[in-house]
């Protein structure tokens, strides 16, 4: 299940090799007669006689193992007990089932116990539980409770942005196992699980391995047709197209070209297969297809992936108008300069459209001024409130009303002089009446100094 390499693999075939001595916990009477009897029988049995105890004693298994758990103290017990268990479902999946059946009849949840251990300082016992959990939630009859199926994805997302986990592999298989599922990828988006995923993604510190398997993750969530629609609101496909464009590794290629297929095929809405498209096309991912193009792979799914976006994505070109392309990259929340920003006659056929479902895209760039750090987003995103109220007789009136122009004016203030400066034209064309009056002072301005102006120059004055 896990790969060779794992740490949580190599230490458990330490601990198997550190046999416990169980005479000693009965003669200390920590265990009873019972549970002794079972544990010594089934730790000394090989795979034939451990499948016949099992079926005689299925009940005692899931007792013995659950009091041992609860009742001793020793790490190096708990440990060993623990990869036992982890051996015994791993040989057949099916016996997940014994700890199901023996809750049904003590009336109490599958994963209770073990959801207990999570909360331990032994790093070995803590994931070696949690992979436990994921084989009882994916390969029982049943799915676990809601409340425990949220508080074990919400520990599984907490473990991915510690600080130099040195199991992080591991949380990340319990992941990949725990998304197959399709009410779990519902459950793992209501913890925020999509922001955790593409967080540790961007943050540029995760191995190859790593950025395999939270990829992979990120693919079986897009086998959801609703999940793949909401997807590139958490920016994935710039995130995946950086990787792409950085992959020295064959299997991360493959991975994330199997994402970007997926976000055009799967949702039913096919405006946003198109802005996904449009997406991909600004990230620069026909560069990356291309420069794939020469060169040889052995999968046959990386070049059928390759042909396909290729297509998709010239394709999308061809009919791609202005305002396509202005919506995705303001729905991206990666505003940049790009020509359609200055352009006048854009804002003259297109200021209105800004108001379209319930003044969407002014809802976003507002939303940025808000809570964007990054000094060249707020910049554009000032510039195009700044040109759409120029351009819309009723502009001011709107942004007012959606809280911009408080938002704007409190940028007259930022420690970026080409924020402040783009900030103080906005606020201009927010106070002003007289456009072309604005435009000769605008014009006055640029041709008398070489620098931009900081709040420091003082608001040009207009006339109503």
């Amino acid at each position: 299940m896990l790969a060779a390499t794992s740490v949580l693999q190599q230490q458990a075939t330490e601990i198997r090799a550190q046999r416990v001595n169980w005479q000693s916990y009965l003669q200390s009477q920590m265990i009873s007669q019972e549970d002794y009897s079972f544990i010594t029988a089934f730790d000394n049995a090989d795979a034939s006689t451990r499948e016949a105890l099992l079926k005689e004693k299925r009940t005692q298994c899931a007792k013995t193992f659950l009091n041992l758990l609860e009742h001793v103290s020793k790490d190096q017990t708990i440990q060993y007990v623990l990869v036992m268990i982890d051996d015994m479902l791993q040989e057949d999946k099916k016996r997940v089932e014994i700890f199901r059946e023996y809750s049904l009849k003590k009336r109490e949840p599958v994963c209770g116990q073990f959801l207990n251990l999570l909360n331990g300082s032994d790093g070995f016992i803590i994931n070696m539980t949690a992979r436990i959990i994921a084989k009882v939630a994916c390969w029982g009859s049943e799915l676990i409770d809601t409340s425990d199926l949220q508080f074990y994805l919400t520990w599984l997302k907490d473990q991915l942005v510690l600080n130099n986990n040195e199991y992080m592999q591991s949380v990340a298989r319990c992941l990949q196992m725990m998304l197959r599922i399709e009410e779990y990828r519902n459950a793992f988006i209501s913890v925020d699980g999509i922001s955790t995923l593409l967080g540790v993604l961007s943050g540029g510190k995760v191995n190859f391995q790593i950025q395999y398997q939270l990829i992979f993750c990120i693919w079986v969530l897009t086998f959801s047709p609703k999940l793949a629609e909401r997807m590139n609101k958490f920016s994935v496909i710039p995130i995946l197209a950086s990787i792409l464009s950085d992959s020295v590794k064959e299997k991360v290629t493959r991975i994330t070209l199997a994402v970007f297929r997926n976000l055009i095929q799967k949702p039913e809405d096919s405006s946003i297969c198109k802005e996904h498209c449009i997406a991909m096309v600004q990230s620069k991912v026909l560069k990356q297809l291309s420069i794939l193009e020469q060169r040889k792979f052995d999968d046959e799914d990386i070049v059928e992936d390759v042909q396909f976006l290729n297509e998709k994505l010239l394709a999308s070109v061809q009919d791609l108008s202005s305002f396509d392309e202005y919506a995705t990259e303001v729905k991206s929340g990666r505003l940049e300069w790009s020509p359609v920003h200055r352009s006048a006659q854009f804002w003259r056929e297109n200021a209105p459209r800004l108001n379209e479902k319930n003044y969407e895209l002014l809802r976003i760039l507002i939303h940025l001024l808000e809570t964007s750090r990054d000094t060249q987003v707020l910049s554009v995103a000032s510039y195009d409130i700044g040109e759409y109220v120029r351009h819309y007789p009723r502009g001011k009136h709107v942004i007012e009303q959606l809280g911009g122009k408080q938002l704007v004016m409190q940028l007259l203030s930022h420690e970026d002089p080409n924020v402040r400066y783009e900030a103080l034209l906005a606020v201009q064309k927010l106070m002003v009446h007289n456009w072309e009056y604005l435009g000769r002072q605008l014009e006055k301005e640029q041709n008398t100094t070489t620098t931009k102006p900081t709040t420091g120059s003082g608001v040009l004055t207009a006339k109503s």
